[in-house]
């Protein structure tokens, strides 16, 4: 016999997004052929969808790692990445996604119904597409996002029409499998039920699901028995009956007293006062049974109880029954809203975000550092490749624009002052060229970030222009009788045959012209 679970603990990750591609066209005849790095694919989402087909959560119980496949990375020639397959975990009728605080996610009911429970990551952008009209041939590319990671609990409340409640050993199962085609495990010990059964029931034209809810004992709302683990099972459905054992040899048990302890748990547990009950006098084919019943009767009915004389073992009194539970039933299901179009024919509510909103926040913390929360400067930060200055350039364009640094400066930060976004730490140097489209003249870095004097991004020595190359060019042919004359004697006589005479690699004439090409990272 196959396990039922009906509660899992789940560790969901959606797939990493592709990370974009850096390159260059490079074809011949076909000079500054330009950027053409591909993005990067999309990772995919982890969606729980209800299969009728599933009727518990013992896969997910044994596998509760889950996480989908990644985007694929970019390439050159505007090759965009693959995008991620969604995993889809299949999941019964009636499963609840909880937070490990007990915040409902969703409520899955329905063949068919999906919620995205982690969302995959976007694939970065290649420098194809980051070129623009300024920065014709971007040197970085976006790094992909990371995939949501997230817990998630996961508990099964079945979805019956009909509950049956009571003591162990009242005689719910036996009911069930006379009133249905079930077949749950029958035995003459309490707790031979361990697992929610469900049967469907036909009477007249209408059709059912009858739950067979293990046996309640009082203490059941906190925890005693199997109460906590089953009584949820018992939310969703519109009618309980209360199935009570009127041949019972125990002291101090009636069938008044065992329907004043149920309802005292079913209160304890809370949201059932409102079902409609009904009362199954069950075993009236024991002599003593049908005597008891007889008696109790006319006090349910004092209390608003309809109560029915049954047998499951002879049949007696099911079909009047069964026709109650579907007169309830239908009476519930006729009560539950439509689904449909809104009436007056208005269509779906619009709420765009305001204008003015900035989408994120700066919070001063307690040791003098600030924390800017908000999505869009959150996934900028994980998706800029810290390695490359020109990507860390243009990550501080961006947060400029979006207003950061004067929504820090009026936080009262000060220069030097510790900034932590999406789990980096930066220390906040507020530039006058920040947030313009900075264009650096070796790709791969920016001289804004180099301290003055080193050669680290071009702060300290840059790539001369084409003025300057010109004039060093001329420099080097002009003749020794032309040098000027600085009073030694031998500054006219031409100079040793040697390394300055040697052709340059680019061969434009000395090697020391590609010292100004030489791009120190230190």
């Amino acid at each position: 016999m196959a396990t039922f679970v009906d509660r899992a603990v789940l560790q969901v990750r959606g797939g990493n997004g592709g990370n974009g591609c850096v390159s260059v066209h490079r074809e011949k005849f076909k000079p500054l052929g330009g950027p053409d790095g591909g993005n990067g694919g999309r990772g995919g989402d982890v969606l729980l969808v209800v299969d009728p087909g599933v009727h518990t959560l013992l896969d997910l119980h044994f596998r509760p790692h889950v996480t989908a496949p990644g985007g694929a990375h970019g390439a050159g020639s505007r090759r965009h990445g693959a995008n991620g397959a969604d995993l889809v975990l299949k999941v019964p009728d009636g499963t609840v996604v909880q937070t490990p605080d007990g915040e409902l996610l969703a409520d899955l009911v329905g063949a068919g119904t999906a919620y995205p429970v982690a969302r995959g990551g976007r694939g970065g952008r290649g420098n194809a597409a980051l070129a623009n009209a300024r920065r014709k041939a971007p040197g970085f590319a976006e790094l992909g996002e990371p995939g949501e990671q997230r817990e998630v609990v996961l508990e099964l409340k079945s979805v019956a029409d009909v509950g049956l409640v009571g003591f162990p050993s009242a005689g719910k199962s036996s009911l069930i499998s006379t009133l249905s085609a079930a077949r749950p495990k029958i035995a003459d010990y309490p707790f031979t039920t361990l697992v929610p059964n469900l049967g469907v029931v036909r009477a007249g034209d209408e059709t059912f699901t009858v739950a067979d809810v293990p046996g309640l004992i009082p203490g059941a709302a906190t925890g005693k028995g199997l109460g906590l683990e089953f009584l949820r099972h018992v939310e969703r459905c519109a009618v309980l009956v209360h199935v009570v054992d009127c041949a019972t040899a125990e002291p101090g048990r009636d069938p008044v007293a065992d329907i004043d302890a149920i309802e005292a748990e079913l209160a304890a547990y809370g949201g059932l006062a409102e079902r409609p009950r009904l009362v199954a006098l069950n075993k009236i084919d024991v002599p003593d049974g049908r005597d008891l019943a007889e008696i109790v009767r006319p006090d349910l009915a004092e209390r608003g109880l309809t109560a029915y004389e049954v047998s499951a073992a002879t049949r007696e009194g099911l079909r009047e029954l069964a026709f109650a539970m579907a007169e309830l039933v239908a009476a519930a299901r006729a009560a539950e809203p439509v689904a449909g179009p809104v009436p007056g024919g208005a269509g779906p509510v619009l709420r765009p975000r305001p204008v003015d909103e900035t989408g994120f926040t700066v919070e001063p913390a307690a040791d003098g550092s600030f924390l800017v929360r908000g999505a869009r400067p959150e996934r900028w930060v994980r998706q800029t490749n810290f390695d490359n200055d020109e990507a860390v350039g243009y990550l501080a364009d961006r947060l400029a624009r979006l207003g950061v640094e004067q929504a820090l400066a009026r936080s009262g930060a000060e220069p030097g002052s510790t900034v932590r976004i999406g789990g980096r730490e930066f220390d906040w140097q507020p530039s006058v060229y920040a947030g313009i489209d900075h264009v650096s003249p070796v790709r791969g870095t920016d001289e804004r970030l180099a301290d003055p004097g080193s050669t680290a991004g071009g702060g300290g020595r840059r790539r001369p222009n084409a003025a300057e190359r010109l004039a060093a060019r001329k420099g080097r042919r002009r003749p020794a009788t032309d040098a000027p004359d600085t009073g030694d004697p031998d500054a006219g006589d031409p100079a040793p045959t040697g390394e300055d005479d040697q052709p340059s690699p680019d061969g434009d004439g000395a090697a020391n012209d590609a010292t100004l090409w030489h791009d120190d990272r230190s």
